[in-house]
């Protein structure tokens, strides 16, 4: 995500100059994926790559670069992570470091911008070849700011960059400059901040989600009529909504956002459910409740002529999906539940159904909901929460 443009241009501000760490490749097992970045200035950082040994290592090189003016304009540091740090996780990651002074203006203006109207963008980074500052090329769809010092090496990697705009997850790529050049091209694709989270109802499932939201990289709408309700220490990632329309906002809210309706009112809770089900471009609509109001709701929908294909599209009850043996109907114990859920969702693009219908696996069967050979199976006992 770009949360880490707004604090670069910051630290660059306050400071004058910063290092953008970016892990921009990462093979085997690695704190965190190609592309997470971080800011170090001299006292302060932003953003982790995954804390422990490579972490301390890439502060104290990146803080070592900003006491020597001569170091280059980008570079690369490879760590393996069991034999370099001592790491247990034991994989490779390649770290590009990115000294960043005021020069940075063009691209990181854009970037800026890219940022506060999310809009994809890529952020091309030359590693090697002339050491003239000229390091940086914001590429989008339709613009491109900033350079890597050559007109035409810029026009190949805006060639470049812009098929891999249409992966909506944050990534890295080191690749060959084009035209045989003498430097390589770290290409990181930023998507726009769209871990967009309208939370619907300040009750205790509500309050409970949105304080687990809070230690995640989302933007959550908080939404009530009930202003009263509302607590007084609120996550600094949730803007409170108080209003007498609360189905109102399912028609502002971003595409892609993840919807989760938890109110007090049943009435009120089919009534957003209904309004979102007029949309189809959000990836997460949850409904609480248990298995018996989802299928009065069902019903209600299908009599005033929805299909019943439209509803299967909503999720309720929550936090039964994300493979967890969790049946605790503790407000606690469901948020952390619908807020796996939607990670995992977040992650994988799939929702995994686990009602099972009227014929449910006896216990101790062992379902696979692995994506793939990395992920473990998963033991799941016979109930779910109702």
């Amino acid at each position: 995500m770009a949360d880490w443009v707004a604090e670069l241009a910051a630290r660059l501000g306050r400071d004058g100059r910063a290092v953008l760490v970016t892990i921009a490749h990462a093979s085997g097992s690695t704190p965190r994926a190609a592309g997470t970045a971080m800011i170090v200035a001299e006292h302060a950082t932003f953003g982790t790559i995954g804390g422990g040994h490579l972490e301390f290592e890439a502060i104290r090189i990146a803080r070592d670069a900003l006491t020597h003016a001569s170091v280059p304009a980008a570079w690369l540091v490879r760590f393996p992570l069991a034999a370099r740090l001592g790491q247990c996780c034991g994989g490779v990651a390649t770290l590009a470091f990115a000294a960043v002074d005021a020069r940075a203006h063009p691209w990181l203006d854009a970037a800026a911008a890219c940022a506060r109207s999310t809009t994809p963008f890529a952020l091309i980074t030359r590693v090697g070849g002339p050491d003239d500052g000229s390091a940086h090329l914001v590429v989008t769809a339709d613009h491109a700011a900033g350079s890597l010092g050559d007109p035409a090496l810029d026009s190949a990697a805006i060639a470049l960059a812009r098929p891999r705009l249409d992966d909506a997850r944050e990534d890295a790529v080191l690749v060959n400059a084009p035209a045989g050049g003498d430097c390589t091209l770290l290409v990181h694709v930023v998507p726009p901040g769209d871990f967009a989270v309208l939370v619907f109802g300040n009750g205790h499932v509500g309050s409970a989600l949105v304080q687990v939201l809070g230690a995640l990289p989302a933007k959550v709408r908080w939404i009530d009529s009930r202003d009263t309700a509302f607590p007084a220490a609120i996550p600094a990632n949730t803007e409170v909504v108080t209003t007498d329309a609360p189905v109102d906002e399912i028609a502002g809210a971003r595409r892609g956002a993840f919807v989760v309706v938890t109110t007090h009112s049943h009435a009120l809770d089919y009534e957003i459910v209904a309004a979102a089900l007029a949309r189809t471009d959000w990836r997460y609509l949850g409904l609480i409740g248990s298995r018996a109001k989802r299928a009065q709701f069902e019903k209600r929908w299908t009599a005033r002529g929805g299909a019943a294909a439209d509803f299967a599209r909503v999720t309720c009850p929550i936090g039964a999906g994300g493979g967890f043996a969790i049946r605790s109907k503790e407000p606690g114990a469901i948020a952390v539940a619908v807020a796996a859920e939607i990670l995992a969702l977040r992650e994988n693009g799939v929702r995994l159904d686990l009602s099972f219908g009227a014929s449910r696996p006896e216990k101790g069967v062992r379902l696979d909901f692995s994506f793939g050979a990395s992920r473990p199976c998963i033991d799941l006992p016979t109930k779910n929460r109702t």
